[in-house]
């Protein structure tokens, strides 16, 4: 599965990238048929602390799946976001076994 990480507006360290990687690289135990992942990475520009926002986008042959969360730390966003998208997947696995 390929994993495409943007920043916008800052670069984002070699640590931050491979913790992307490997948190969405574990999503694809949950659907084989995951293609690719766009993870977009921002900062907002509120006064509050939880302003690191983490934007996941995972792509299956007839689905996009999306999750966007906002978090103290980016680490923490794409833990979040990775969690929400998990369980679109088990969701939508589970509708399309009950369909066939």
């Amino acid at each position: 599965m390929k994993t495409k990480i943007q920043s916008v507006h800052f670069d984002a360290d070699k640590k931050l990238v491979s913790f992307i990687e490997e948190k969405t690289a574990k999503l694809k135990t949950f659907h084989e048929a995951l293609i690719s992942c766009d993870v977009t990475l921002r900062i907002d520009k509120g006064d509050n602390n939880n302003n690191k926002i983490a934007e996941i986008k995972m792509h299956a042959p007839g689905q996009e799946l999306f999750a966007k969360k906002q978090c103290h730390s980016f680490e923490e966003a794409v833990d979040t976001a990775c969690d929400a998208v998990k369980t679109q997947i088990i969701k939508h696995k589970e509708k399309t076994a009950s369909v066939k």
